[in-house]
């Protein structure tokens, strides 16, 4: 049995620990067996400028997601409903045509339940002439041994840190222990990329940013959050502190989810940037004008696969 089908033949990639057969097609949590499933490939302009840059982001967004959070705004690829199957071999080669077509870097998104497929594509592009940076962007709930695999290979992580109690992660992630495993991945992660480094056009090649969604009525756990932050890593990671909150359609559905079913305020978000600027937080990044519309949501149609 290759290393592949060891992994997936029961599941424990991320914290929920599942313990399906995926290679014989049970699913857990994630709702995804063995095959790769993506939703698009392209290059991406809407991340953090040292991610982005001017030629964009050479991003894949997986089909799929151990966390699913209530109010997450890729709800619809999150659940499995957008998306394609491809091969290990087709995953290398789209991360060739991305770095043919000018991308400043290869972004996976949501990528967990797919690392043992993802190293396996990884190492063959690599073999093949990727040279890029490699960009790990996901929510944060991630299994420290899953991390381990990917030591050195993944140049650059870019994790949420979403909520500071067991209360919020359970109640909008169905996550009690979210905090829990995503403060032991978070300082995993760092271990593996040491402190920022940027090239001479200002794009990150290695580090680490931590992305902080604001939730409307939530900054006292924004404050939690951006506090462990600094007290944890201090100057040595870049922060995000987002407020793109977008409250899709689907929430209308959930009477009990109605404090979330609103954008937040430009002066709750001010309060937020004057915290961090109060303690004392100095690499970060903050997002100007209306971020939260779903215009901001790309088209999951499959291009690029």
């Amino acid at each position: 049995m290759n290393e592949t089908d060891s992994l997936l033949k029961s599941c424990q990639l991320c914290p929920r620990k599942c313990a399906v057969d995926r290679i014989n097609g049970q699913l857990g949590y994630c709702g995804r067996p063995a095959g790769i499933y993506a939703a698009r490939a392209a290059l991406h302009f809407w991340e953090e400028p040292c991610i982005s840059g001017s030629r964009g982001s050479g991003t894949v967004f997986f089909s799929g997601c151990g966390l699913r959070c209530v109010y997450c705004q890729n709800h619809e690829i999150a659940l499995g409903r957008q998306g394609r199957e491809i091969t290990p071999e087709r995953l290398s080669q789209i991360f060739l045509e991305l770095q043919e077509k000018g991308a400043h870097n290869i972004n996976l998104v949501t990528p967990t339940h797919y690392i043992p497929q993802i190293l396996s594509a990884l190492r063959t592009a690599k073999e093949q002439g990727l040279a890029l940076p490699i960009v790990y962007n996901t929510g944060g709930y991630e299994e420290v041994s899953s991390l381990r695999l990917l030591d050195g290979l993944i140049d650059i992580y870019l994790p949420d840190l979403k909520y500071r109690s067991p209360e919020l992660g359970a109640r909008f992630s169905n996550a009690p222990d979210y905090f829990e495993k995503a403060s032991l991945a978070l300082k995993e992660m760092f271990r593996q990329t040491g402190r920022p480094l940027f090239d001479a056009e200002g794009m990150m090649q290695r580090g680490m940013i931590v992305r902080h969604l604001i939730l409307p009525g939530q900054a006292g756990n924004s404050k939690r959050v951006l506090r462990w932050l600094h007290e944890t890593f201090g100057d040595d990671i870049y922060i995000s502190i987002m407020n793109q909150y977008t409250p899709m359609p689907h929430l209308n559905e959930l009477p009990s989810f109605q404090d979330i079913n609103r954008k937040v305020t430009p002066e709750e978000y001010q309060r937020i940037l004057d915290f961090a600027e109060a303690i004392g937080i100095t690499n970060g990044f903050m997002q100007e004008g209306d971020t939260a519309k779903e215009s901001f949501i790309p088209p999951f149609t499959g291009e690029g696969l």
